[in-house]
């Protein structure tokens, strides 16, 4: 289906049958991250794996806050025929899932390690790691390379760097160093927080790597939310676990 006239279009991989689950990506990275379990999840849904807007192939908004973001990919799904979608994020993406499921475009939200539940707006600043990333640039085919390489790029993130392969590593930190929505976005998200979690009326999962070097578990979740560790990964767990995400994601998008 044609999207809705005014309503910018996202790159995005749709695959699989089923109830629609919309899948949103972190911080800096795009739709690619989630294709270790993007065959496991088609399986048993029609799965989306979204380029939120400002990353990846989709256009920056001029508002990068994360209510924003979710506003932007509700309104793409409704012009894709696709109403209240299932929808999961990892980070920055699962604050966005919240956000949606908040304006009502959201039938469930499994959130991984999600961003904005911190007790306070975080003090703004820029990212040292991708300005080393967007330097690096000419050299990364060389450095990922080798599995020493990896395991550096990859050591706040993922708990089994080794477990990446060199295209797929490639891949995921050229995204990092070049998403022109990144700076927004990340001041944007910095200097706000979720506040609404008490009014997300729908079915919600929450999903904690154990090895999660930056984000943590807020004290108290809303009565009702399903809580589950992801044991043996990192921030962004897919390469880590593929399996146990996928488990969590469609126990998560089973209501």
């Amino acid at each position: 289906m044609t999207a809705t006239a005014g309503v910018a279009q996202l790159a995005h991989v749709r695959r699989g049958s089923g109830p629609p689950l919309v899948l949103l990506h972190a911080l800096g990275a795009d739709h690619f991250m989630w294709d270790p379990v993007m065959d496991l999840l088609a399986a048993e849904r029609e799965v989306l794996a979204v380029d939120m807007p400002g990353f990846g192939g989709s256009p920056p908004l001029v508002d990068g806050s994360p209510a924003s973001l979710a506003r932007a990919i509700g309104a793409w799904a409704a012009g894709e025929g696709i109403e209240r979608p299932h929808v999961a994020g990892n980070s920055l993406g699962g604050w966005v899932a919240l956000e949606m499921a908040l304006a009502g475009d959201a039938a469930s939200v499994t959130a991984i390690a999600p961003a904005g539940l911190w007790p306070q707006p975080l003090v703004p600043r820029r990212s040292p790691a991708r300005a080393l990333a967007r330097s690096l640039l000419p050299a990364l085919p060389v450095l990922l390379s080798t599995m020493a390489g990896r395991r550096m790029a990859f050591a706040a993130t993922a708990e089994h760097p080794e477990r990446i392969p060199r295209a797929a590593a490639l891949r995921l930190v050229r995204a990092y160093a070049t998403a022109p929505g990144f700076d927004a976005v990340n001041d944007a998200m910095r200097a706000g927080r979720f506040t609404g979690l008490d009014r997300i009326a729908v079915p919600l999962t929450f999903a904690w790597p154990d090895h999660d070097r930056l984000v943590g578990r807020p004290r108290r979740l809303p009565a009702g939310a399903r809580s589950v560790t992801l044991t043996g990964c990192g921030h962004l767990p897919t390469w880590d676990d593929p399996e146990q995400v996928a488990r969590v994601l469609l126990e998560g998008s089973s209501a």
